[in-house]
This record gives structure tokens, sequence and C-alpha cells, in this order.
């Protein structure tokens, strides 16, 4: 039934201003929360346009379902975009794209905005024509289509990929002014696929194998050592990402996804893997994705991505837009080694330090958000963050790595970062010590 407004009681129309009054006022909540309220019914009461006034999209019908591409963002958000640094690389076929860390909130990576690294270009492979071969120290030597891949038992698993090389410009000091730029080789998506241990016991594993050699169909011909206790633990054979299917830069239609351990060793495009029972000391193992010492001599098979964790906003390509008052305060945390159990904030450049929020699911071997809420007094701060995972280990400063390795290293950097907030909201790559 339509009511009349103009026929109500008496009672009926104090209770209506009253309720009227209620919603300008805001909601009476208690905490920090209350002033960003505050500020949201002083816009109301103060006769906000945006409010007031008719918008296009209230008035006219938008855009078909057909008019708009597939995944295409709203175009007020056509900034957020994969960025890569032309001086980084030699050549845009073997480089990096960075994710724009400081625009995502969660701890799912959308795809289109995925980094992406390769060394030979993005290769376009035709699903109907690829295979996949298992040979080497096997009872029977495979090859499968992907319609044979299909037919597997399949697995649905949610981890981070890291390249080695993610933060390796810091290591000698603060270089790139920006989170996408010093910690975006990074990314977080659920993958589907067979476990590469099915793929091993239905070709059957010889008494002497010991490791694997994945390799790419690229134009690179991408090939990693990985032993044989990684493989049959958490490895997935996988053909989709986030629910699709890979995207080219990812390795469609067909990658290795090795839950932790470095993404060098996630072949993409993967074609073949050769049971052995040693490591083949390849060129990406060996004069490549090792750790140069201080002293001159070089770690191999660092595998494993340690705790690590960055405040993602504010940072340099997010600073702070209000004058004082409330403000929240995000990161992402991860751990090749298990799942990130604390994340610790610090205000002050790493003299006092408050446990943040991790807020969202907890997953092995995947990224965990965090926040830390507090109110700015509009003077300058250092921002830290130091993450904890399940084992015990605690992400330490960079003045401690290069205590033990030196200067000279290019990956493996899971330094604290620095971030310098300033009286006007601009924030800058720093180093304390």
């Amino acid at each position: 039934m339509v009511r009349d407004m103009t026929t109500d009681s008496p009672t009926d129309n104090s209770k209506l201003q009253a309720r009227r009054s209620f919603l300008r006022g805001g909601l009476a909540i208690g905490g920090a929360a209350a002033a960003a309220a505050a500020t949201s019914g002083a816009a109301l009461a103060n006769g906000d346009p945006n409010i007031l006034e008719l918008k296009d999209w209230n008035q006219y019908p938008g855009d078909g379902v057909d008019a708009r591409p597939y995944g295409a963002p709203s175009e007020f958000e056509e900034h957020v975009q994969r960025k890569s640094v032309p001086w980084l690389t030699a050549d845009p076929i073997s480089s990096v794209n960075f994710t724009p860390l400081h625009e995502l909130d969660g701890i799912i990576t959308p795809n289109g905005l995925c980094f992406e690294r390769h060394h030979s270009g993005i290769a376009e492979v035709d699903p109907s024509e690829h295979r996949l071969m298992i040979n080497g120290l096997v009872d029977k030597q495979l090859v499968f289509t992907m319609e044979d891949l299909m037919r597997f038992p399949r697995k649905n698993q949610i981890n981070f990929l890291e390249c080695a090389a993610n933060s390796g410009m810091e290591w000698r000091g603060a270089q790139l002014n920006g989170c996408q730029f010093t910690h975006g080789m990074i990314h977080n998506v659920m993958y589907t696929g067979v476990p590469l241990k099915t793929l091993l016991e239905e070709a059957g594993l010889k008494g002497n194998a010991k490791w694997l050699l994945p390799e790419g169909a690229d134009a690179s011909g991408m090939t990693r050592s990985v032993p044989i206790e990684k493989a049959l633990d958490d490895c997935l054979v996988a053909w989709k990402m986030n629910g699709e299917a890979l995207r080219p830069e990812q390795g469609y239609p067909l990658r290795l996804v090795v839950p932790g351990w470095e993404g060098n060793m996630w072949v993409k495009w993967l074609r073949r893997i050769e049971v052995g029972d040693k490591p083949w000391h390849h060129r990406e193992e060996t004069s490549k994705y090792t750790d140069l010492m201080a002293n001159g001599k070089a770690r191999r098979f660092t595998w494993e991505m340690d705790v690590k964790s960055v405040i993602t906003n504010p940072s340099p390509q997010a600073p702070l837009k209000h004058d004082k008052g409330f403000t929240v305060l995000s990161g992402v945390a991860w751990s090749g080694r298990g799942k990130v159990s604390r994340v610790d904030v610090s205000l002050d450049g790493g003299r006092n330090w408050q446990a943040a929020r991790i807020d969202g699911p907890s997953i092995d071997k995947s990224m965990h958000r965090f926040y830390f809420d507090f109110d700015w007094d509009g003077s300058e701060l250092l921002l830290q963050s130091r993450a904890i995972d399940s084992e015990g280990y605690v992400q330490p400063t960079k003045d401690a790595l290069r205590a033990v390795r030196g200067e000279n290293s290019i990956y493996h950097n899971n330094g604290i970062q620095t971030w310098h907030i300033k009286k006007d909201g601009t924030v800058e790559n720093v180093e304390v010590s």
C-alpha cells in the first residue's frame, strides 16, 4: 500500500523528523571510526551536491551487455595497471611488469594485474597442439594432451608467486619510489590443475629418481632443477587461475606451480618434465638465480621465499590525502615456509612496534592482508612492517641481511621496508639505521 506522507499524523511526522535528524547526524558509533562518520554527516548537513543533484547515471540507461570488452574495469580505474621500469632490463621481451600492490586489497590478485616475467617474450601456444611429456627415470614415458590432463582428479590451491629478484634493487639502498616497483614482482591467485605427484605416479618413478627438470615451450627454453621431495609434496600442473584459463603471459595453456619457492621455478608453457638422479646445473641455477655473498662465493639452490611484508597504503604511490585524523594502514605479508602468524607495525622507524590486525583467510604459502588503524596527528612518520611466520622466522632488517650477505646480492631480499610520511602526506622510500 502506498502511503500519502502529507496525511501522516503529528505523531508520525515527529517520528519522521527524528529519523531524518538521526541519519543526518550519522550513527552513534564509538572509537576512531566516529570521526569518519562525523565527516560524512557534515557533508550531508552542508548540502553536498553529490547527494542532492541527479547524475547522468541516475537518469539514463547504460551500455548493453555486449558493449564492454571482457574484463574491462571502470574508466575511472584505468590507471590501475601493471607497469614496467624501462631501464631495469635490457629488452622488453626479457623484462617484468609489476603488480600495482598499492591499488589492491584483500589477498587475491586480479588476473589482469598479476606481475609478469618472461625471458623470450610471451609465447602464444595453441592448446590443441600443446603436449606435456614425462620422460627419464620413469617406468613409462608418457605424453599428455590438454584433454588428457583434464581427466585427472584436479585440485584448487591459493599460493603466492614471488620472483626471487623482488626488492632486488634495494640491496644497496632505497632506489625505486613505490611499492609497485620495490615489491610488485608478486601475485597471489587460486590455481586449478592436477597434482604433479599424480602424473609422476602415473609414469612410475624408478628407485634412483631424485630430481626433476621441468622445461618450458617458449623460445627461451626455460629449465630448473626441482628436488623430487618438493614435486611429491605440493606442486601442481595448472591450467586455470582464479577460475579462468591462464593468461598467455602466465604460461597458457599450462604451467608448473611450486608453492613457496622462487617464481623462476614455476615454469610457464610447460612442455616436458624429465626425471633424473641429480640436478642439471643449467643457466638459470648457475649464472642466474644464485645469491652472491660478500666473499665472492655464491649460494645456490636457495629456493624458499622467506617471510616478508610491505605496507601498501600509505606508500609513495598512495599518499595520505587527508589532514590528520583516523587513518587506515594496509599491507600484505607472506612466507614460503607456511602461514603468517603475526605482523607488527612501527610508526617511528622500528623503535616501537604494535600488533597489526590480520584479516581474511590465513592460508599456507599465500598472501595475508593486514591492517593497522590509528589517529594521525599530522607529524612525520617512518612506517615499517615486520612479519613473523608459522615457523617462527622473523622478517629481518636490511642491515641484518647485509651483515650476513653483503651488498652484492640481487635475489631473496626480504628486509623490512621503510616509508617516510611527510607532513603534507607525501611518501618517500627511505632507509633508517
